[in-house]
């Protein structure tokens, strides 16, 4: 696979998402999909920095003021908001509100400010994070620096997640470093580590310190990687792809664990037909408990089958960040094999950059056009070719 011309197609299709008021979730005029979104938006600004577009950054810097401009007054971020031109649709979740919405935002707002030496940038939307670093305080609910998330409260929004989702608990991290790199405030330093300490003693094995739920942490069979929730009901066990992506890029847990948590990964994606990483695995059967947690969790239809969507489908975004962690790892050859089978995905029915595939029989699905599979090439490829780093 040519990697300039997969670069140059990711490219095209982000410059063809470009709209006045941000980037769309899609090239395809579908209406779920035409739509400036959170996470879709950040994750696509992230690769416009990436990419050196002057063109591309100013899509960006509209996302992010669209995303502010329609902020609700408690001070939750858009899941998405439609304008059609004359009226403005905002939604800040579907059958559940969306926590990943605000950290986010917080960081696309950092990320672009540390990209254009702006501070002033941050200062400017800095009420709008004050109010996302309140909220996030409230969605503890037992002040133990943990928050509870919703079934279907972030970007796995018709999956098994739910309670202290450990996705969500390193997003609010990167978020904090992020802005902490322009305020340099003690009081988000202390509340960084002790996020840091809880997810550490809460979701490693093994590990030392204070537990939440002591008696089914001790249940847990797993050794080389984090579950990716517990609640009062106990712990899910699925590996979270993203979830890891992000643990590794921020350093959580000793260097000892973060190396299974790749061997883990590697074993994984090297045995599928893709050669990439599942957004969670194993895939959730009829015949497993959680299936009844699957089963309902839809608003449309249903798409969580096995090997596909949430349910151990693969995503080249997820496949995106696991690259660019990859690369903070020094595992360069692994991250450019992998950047090869993003591109072989992407390129599936002349670049049709589907939302995701079945791991089993390697079929396309969800929606075509999808801005953020485009994104995953452009932040992977400068990451290796370019030296591009997060704000991390």
């Amino acid at each position: 696979m040519n990697t300039s011309i997969c670069y140059n197609k990711a490219i095209e299709l982000l410059q063809k998402s470009s709209s006045s008021e941000g980037f769309l979730a899609s090239a395809q005029n579908i209406s779920n999909y035409k739509r400036v979104w959170a996470r879709d938006g950040v994750i696509c600004g992230l690769a416009a920095l990436a990419s050196e577009k002057e063109d591309l950054i100013e899509t960006f810097k509209k996302t992010l003021e669209t995303l502010a401009n329609n902020q609700h007054h408690n001070g939750t971020i858009p899941s998405n908001v439609m304008n059609d031109g004359n009226t403005t649709e905002v939604s800040y979740g579907g059958l559940a509100g969306r926590v990943d919405a605000v950290t986010w935002f917080i960081i696309g707002i950092c990320q672009y400010a540390f990209y254009k030496k702006d501070a002033a940038f941050v200062t400017k939307y800095q009420s709008n994070i004050e109010k996302c670093l309140q909220l996030m305080e409230a969605w503890e609910f037992n002040n133990k620096h943990l928050m509870y998330v919703p079934l279907s409260g972030n970007w796995a929004d018709e999956y098994i997640t739910d309670g202290y989702v450990l996705y969500d608990q390193l997003l609010r991290i990167w978020a904090l470093k992020s802005y902490n790199y322009f305020v340099k405030d003690d009081v988000i330093s202390n509340k960084i580590k002790n996020i840091t300490q809880q997810i550490e003693s809460n979701f490693i094995p093994d590990s030392t310190g204070e537990k939440y739920h002591e008696r089914t942490y001790n249940e847990l069979v797993i050794t080389n990687y984090m579950p990716c929730s517990f609640s009062p009901a106990g712990y899910k066990t699925p590996f979270d792809a993203f979830a890891h992506s992000l643990a590794l890029l921020l350093n959580i847990g000793s260097n000892e664990f973060q190396e299974s948590i790749i061997q883990h990964a590697e074993n994984t994606r090297t045995q599928t037909e893709l050669a990439l990483l599942p957004a969670f695995w194993p895939p959730i059967k009829e015949s497993d408990e959680d299936w009844n947690l699957l089963k309902n969790n839809f608003k449309y239809e249903f798409r969580n089958y096995p090997n596909e969507f949430h349910n151990g489908g693969s995503w080249p975004m997820v496949n995106g960040f696991y690259g660019l962690a990859l690369i903070a790892k020094q595992k360069n050859e692994n991250a450019k094999n992998l950047l090869d089978a993003i591109n072989e995905a992407n390129a599936k029915e002349d670049f049709s950059f589907y939302e995701n595939f079945n791991t089993e029989t390697t079929a396309v699905n969800g929606v075509a056009f999808c801005t953020w599979s485009g994104a995953a090439t452009v932040m992977l490829n400068q990451g290796i070719s370019a030296n591009f780093k997060l704000l991390i």
